[in-house]
């Protein structure tokens, strides 16, 4: 028999008698503690004891918590502020903007909005729908909503937070009532979230008086060190530490790529991931580019700014709000004027990084002033390039080592080049799983699969195939692959003809766009393959595309609309809400950067 809850330290029993009472409660069967209770029941009846009267339900405080999610942050704040909103007596529910309507707005009373801005100041793909009739002539009018906005961003991006500023002046524009200051937060978002929603849910909080304290919670079910409440064990800021097995890199002799095979062991079983998720890596700084900043500054030798830079600081990143703040510390009116400027700055940093304005604009600076103008270093995701149950005790990446030079210096990607150049097999790496819910194998084993990608964003379809070949999912995998050359960039060549020989891959199409005169890419071979595309997306077939989103995913977006099109005279605009359905029916899904 298994011991029920201990009682608590805080019950009002002397330490001896809470002894007694687990003593006998915790080896009670159900039959002995029902008669147990009656026995008191009756012991205070017997004797004038009258139950104490019930108290009457709290009046619980109306909350909507929406959020607009890319990569999976604005959810998961969303999901947390549900939990402290209902630890403090409101009815909050949670809704994701890609699967919710305007009119959600209207019905409510109280919003917290979460939203992520997606490239260039765009909402996040899932959102798009929401988010243009929010902002078109029909929405409707919000008199009576309380809300409150909270904007994510990369400040390395021009419009910085710009889809929740545009919601949060649109929300007002309806007659909507902001009960908190919007607040803009970068990548460091995770130490400045909690802080700002619970002001808000402060401000919302219920007034009447909370009588749950007279209810004893217990601990019925123990939850293992780190899940807690749902909360993931490994983080960006707690990361998990795993040993490099494997790192290979998968480029032949003559491409003009570097992509390194990354095998990493996975010992903690609190480590888990699915295929479609990412990887989250913890980088270090390239030592060099350290050193660069440190020498502009006048700190040239420092091995404590060293240390610190290296691991702590993003010194690669150049943006406008860096160029501010070092304006405004140095007293620089050149830099002022430089980032004042939109256009001038945009064009100033092209190919330029953050140690290119410090050289050509020089000043002398402590190290506490140094790093009061930088950014905390972001980590990398990457999807993850195998599958639990294919692999386990492994996660697999695939990493494209990004080189280049520019204004006379040598630029490395900071975590692509800490893996290729830093590290090697017994090493180990800083990393955490990022779940990726909008980006995963049909539930049913049955369903086939087209899988699109370019590059290293054939990763996530290496975890799709072994696992769905290792499971012994019966649905048909499809795979249309792109890279510059045969020989040298066929990426996971092998297993691809391995798994064309057992059935586990019934379809592969390839573009290697260099091989011959006229380049050819993924889209010509879908349009090619149009028949049958249509063919398997009537037989209930899943579509997944991953890689670049500025060419290779608008591209392939832009030939399906049009495969869809054929079929009804060539209307384009047909093709795209037929894509635009399948999306919404979580059969079209993306994973794009």
């Amino acid at each position: 028999m298994s011991s029920l809850a201990l009682v608590p330290q805080t019950a009002p029993f002397s330490t001896d008698q809470i002894a007694a009472l687990n003593t006998v409660v915790g080896k009670s069967n159900p039959a002995q503690r029902s008669w147990l209770a009656g026995f008191l029941a009756g012991l205070d009846a017997a004797n004038g004891v009258q139950p104490a009267p019930a108290a009457s339900p709290k009046t619980k405080v109306p909350l909507t918590i929406i959020y607009a999610s890319e990569s999976g942050n604005s959810e998961g704040l969303a999901l947390a502020a549900k939990k402290a909103a209902a630890k403090q007596g409101f009815d909050a529910r949670v809704f994701d903007m890609g699967d919710s309507d305007v009119s959600l707005l209207a019905k409510a009373k109280n919003v917290l909005l979460y939203a992520a801005t997606w490239g260039e100041g765009d909402p996040p793909q899932r959102a798009i729908d929401f988010y243009e009739t929010l902002m078109g002539d029909d929405a409707p009018k919000l008199d009576g909503v309380n809300f409150a906005v909270m904007a994510l961003g990369d400040s390395a991006y021009v419009n910085f937070c710009e889809t929740g500023k545009r919601i949060d002046a649109r929300l007002e524009e309806l007659g909507a009532k902001r009960i908190a200051d919007r607040i803009d937060l970068d990548l460091d978002f995770a130490k400045h979230a909690p802080a700002w929603t619970a002001k808000a849910l402060e401000t919302l909080r219920p007034t009447e008086p909370d009588t749950s304290d007279n209810i004893v919670h217990v601990d019925f079910a123990h939850v293992p060190d780190g899940l807690a409440d749902g909360e993931p064990a490994f983080t960006a800021e707690a990361p998990y530490e795993a040993e490099i097995a494997g790192l290979v890199n998968l480029s032949g002799s003559g491409s003009t790529r570097e992509t390194w095979h990354v095998e990493l062991a996975i010992e903690d079983p609190r480590f888990t991931y699915a295929p479609g998720d990412s990887i989250g890596v913890v980088p270090e700084n390239n030592r060099q580019i350290v050193a660069d900043v440190l020498d502009a500054v006048g700190l040239g030798g420092d091995a404590d700014g060293a240390a610190r830079l290296a691991t702590e600081f993003d010194v690669t990143t150049l943006s406008r709000p860096f160029a501010q703040k070092y304006a405004e510390l140095t007293g620089r009116d050149d830099v002022a004027r430089l980032a004042g400027d939109v256009d001038a700055f945009q064009a100033y940093a092209v190919d330029r990084q953050l140690v290119d304005l410090l050289a050509e604009h020089p000043e002398t600076l402590s190290l506490d002033q140094l790093v009061s103008v930088l950014r905390p270093l972001p980590p990398r995701l990457y999807s993850v390039a195998s599958g639990p149950i294919a692999h386990p005790d492994e996660a697999h990446l695939l990493v494209g080592a990004v080189r280049w030079s520019s204004h006379g210096r040598d630029r490395h990607g900071v975590a692509s080049t800490f893996l290729a150049d830093h590290r090697k097999a017994g090493d180990t790496l800083k990393i955490y799983p990022k779940p990726n819910k909008h980006f995963k194998l049909p539930t049913d084993p049955a369903t086939p699969i087209i899988m699109i990608g370019a590059g290293t964003g054939v990763a996530p379809y290496r975890g799709f195939v072994a696992e769905r070949a290792e499971r012994g999912d019966t649905g048909k995998n499809w795979l249309v692959f792109g890279e510059r050359n045969y020989t040298s960039d066929f990426l996971y060549q092998l297993e691809w003809q391995d798994h064309l020989e057992s059935g586990a891959l019934a379809k592969l199409d390839v573009a290697f766009s260099r091989d011959q005169p006229e380049k050819v890419y993924v889209q010509h071979r879908l349009w090619d393959a149009r028949d049958a595309l249509r063919g398997w997306v009537n037989d209930g077939a899943h579509v997944y595309i991953c890689g670049d989103e500025k060419g290779m995913a608008r591209d392939v977006d832009a030939t399906l609309a049009k495969i869809f099109a054929e079929t009804v005279g060539g209307d384009l605009s047909a093709g795209e809400v037929k894509l635009k359905a399948l999306a919404k029916a979580g059969r079209y899904q993306r994973d794009v950067y």
